[in-house]
């Protein structure tokens, strides 16, 4: 391209002018040329060699990928998993590997947003100090739609309880609150939930009078996020978002009790082998658990 002939001054356009076009150095025009030459071809990595191949990082990244644990995680996740596995390799190798590979994660491209009404803090450092509960739907085999409640522990995202029914009354919206008081609290008895409160959205069953009383019964405090803001809510929104994409999207069940069971073996899957690099690359029970002992030391 430098060596051809502009045809409104008649003479070489010249690489410097050809590399300022492209955005490209000069050095790196002529490096490459030398190492054309010298039939060095492409550069390798600077630095020591890892203690493991490419191609044996690539069959680890394969196996994990096929075993489907969890859908659509990225390279930091994966990246942890091999470290499991006893492989050590920088992340930024890694995502090298995935992108040449094709066997980076899907993604999807957000819209812009305007200004939020919340931008505070939502996770807490206790566990059983603030927990979020929302509902998705779903369908059965049959074209039942079906209601799915989630109650999520704001520290370390630890699912403490999930129920289906057909109707989404706010009687239902209270079995997994009380999934999870039964597992932390003991007996459900008057005020047995003092200091817990409860993030949850402006929906009929949430703000519903009945719901509310059962609440203040517990000893469970109210905490409605902010109206047209989802992201007050987001712990639970984000679980309902990993719940989707690993059981809902991927399965069809033919009765609701068949679907009751894949939750509660899901919410254990969920608990004790999903990775969260937030917190060091450990499963919300190990997080959940630590952080229990260290509350009651």
């Amino acid at each position: 391209m430098s060596r051809r002939i502009s045809p409104s001054a008649g003479k070489p356009y010249g690489v410097r002018r050809v590399c300022r076009a492209w955005r490209i150095a000069p050095s790196s025009y002529y490096a490459r040329k030398r190492r054309e030459a010298e039939g060095a071809g492409e550069p390798r990595r600077r630095g020591p060699r890892g203690l493991h191949s490419d191609e044996e990082i690539l069959r680890h990244v394969r196996e994990l990928v096929a075993a489907e644990v969890f859908a659509g995680e990225g390279y930091r996740k994966l990246w942890a998993r091999l470290r499991w596995r006893g492989i050590h390799v920088s992340k930024e190798r890694l995502r090298r590997l995935l992108r040449e590979h094709r066997l980076q994660a899907p993604r999807r491209v957000g819209r812009p947003r305007g200004p939020r009404a919340h931008d505070g803090r939502i996770t807490t450092e206790v566990p059983n100090r603030m927990w979020g509960t929302d509902i998705t739907t779903t369908v059965l085999a049959t074209g039942q739609q079906v209601n799915v409640f989630v109650v999520v522990d704001h520290c370390g995202l630890y699912c403490h309880g999930i129920h289906a029914s057909v109707r989404a009354t706010r009687w239902e919206a209270l079995e997994p609150i009380r999934q999870g008081l039964r597992a932390n609290f003991g007996p459900l008895e008057a005020g047995c939930a003092h200091g817990l409160a409860l993030r949850h959205d402006h929906g009929s069953q949430y703000m519903a009078r009945d719901f509310q009383q059962e609440l203040r019964f517990f000893g469970v405090r109210s905490s409605p996020a902010f109206v047209r803001a989802p992201e007050g809510n987001g712990c639970a929104e984000w679980f309902i978002r990993v719940l989707k994409e690993n059981l809902l999207w991927l399965h069809r069940f033919e009765t609701i009790d068949e679907l009751n069971e894949a939750l509660q073996a899901f919410r254990q899957r969920y608990n004790h082998g999903w990775i969260l690099g937030k917190y060091g690359n450990r499963t919300p029970a190990q997080i959940y658990h630590e952080r229990l002992l260290k509350e009651a030391a």
